[in-house]
C-alpha cells in the first residue's frame, strides 16, 4: 500500500510532469485556453501513456533485454506510441468530431510529446526513489505511474485552462496580452506544485 500511495503523490504532485519534469509544454500552452479540450487532451495522453507503457515495458524487458537491443528502445518505443496516437486520433474522430476539431494539430502531436516518451523510458529505468528499496519494477507499478502521471498531467492542463478562461473575464494590460500572461500563470501554478516537494 504505501508503494502505491508513494507512485500517485510522485506521479500526480511531486515530480508532476509539466510543472517539475516540464514535459508536454506544447500542449499545455497550446491546447489551455478551454476546459473541455484541455479534459480531452488530458485524457488522450493518458490514455496514450498507459498504453505505450503497457506494450513497451514488456517489449523492452522481455523481448529487447535478452536480444542486447536496448539501445534500439527510443526507437521503438515512438514507433509503438506513433501507432497508439493514430487509432486514438481514429477513435476521436469517430466518437466526438467537436472534440477532435478543438485538439486541431495537437493530437497527432501526442506521438511526439515527450511526457508520452518519458514515462514510456522512466519505468525501465532506476524507479528506486519512487517504489522505496527492495520492491521490483514490474509491468502493474509500471502501468500505475503511467495512469498517475497522466492524472498529474491533466489536473495541471485543467487548472491551467480555468485560469485562462477566468483571465479572460478580465481586461488585461497590451503588454501581458495572449501568451505572456499565460506564461506568468504558468510560472504561478509551477511554483504552487513546487510546495508539494516538500512531502517526505
Amino acid at each position: 500500500m504505501g508503494t502505491f500511495i508513494a507512485i500517485v503523490l510522485a506521479a500526480v504532485l511531486t515530480n508532476n510532469f509539466i510543472t517539475v519534469k516540464t514535459y508536454g509544454i506544447c500542449p499545455f500552452l497550446g491546447v489551455s485556453k478551454k476546459t473541455s479540450s484541455a479534459f480531452g487532451m488530458g485524457i488522450a495522453v493518458t490514455v496514450v501513456m498507459v498504453l505505450a507503457t503497457l506494450v513497451t515495458y514488456p517489449i523492452y524487458t522481455y523481448v529487447m533485454v535478452p536480444l542486447g537491443f536496448e539501445f534500439l528502445e527510443i526507437i521503438f518505443f515512438i514507433f509503438i506510441i506513433a501507432s497508439l496516437v493514430q487509432m486514438l486520433e481514429v477513435i476521436i474522430r469517430k466518437i466526438s468530431p467537436s472534440l477532435y476539431n478543438a485538439m486541431g494539430v495537437y493530437l497527432p502531436l501526442i506521438t511526439t510529446n515527450c511526457a508520452v516518451l518519458g514515462v514510456a523510458e522512466l519505468v525501465i529505468g532506476d524507479m528506486s526513489s519512487i517504489l522505496g528499496e527492495g520492491v521490483a519494477m514490474n509491468i502493474g507499478w509500471a502501468a500505475a505511474y503511467a495512469l498517475f502521471a497522466g492524472v498529474g498531467f491533466t489536473l495541471v492542463m485543467v487548472i491551467m485552462s480555468g485560469l485562462r478562461e477566468k483571465l479572460n473575464c478580465y481586461k488585461t494590460h497590451k503588454a501581458l496580452a495572449g501568451f505572456p500572461i499565460a506564461m506568468v500563470t504558468a510560472c504561478f501554478i509551477c511554483m504552487a506544485f513546487a510546495v508539494f516537494s516538500y512531502i517526505r
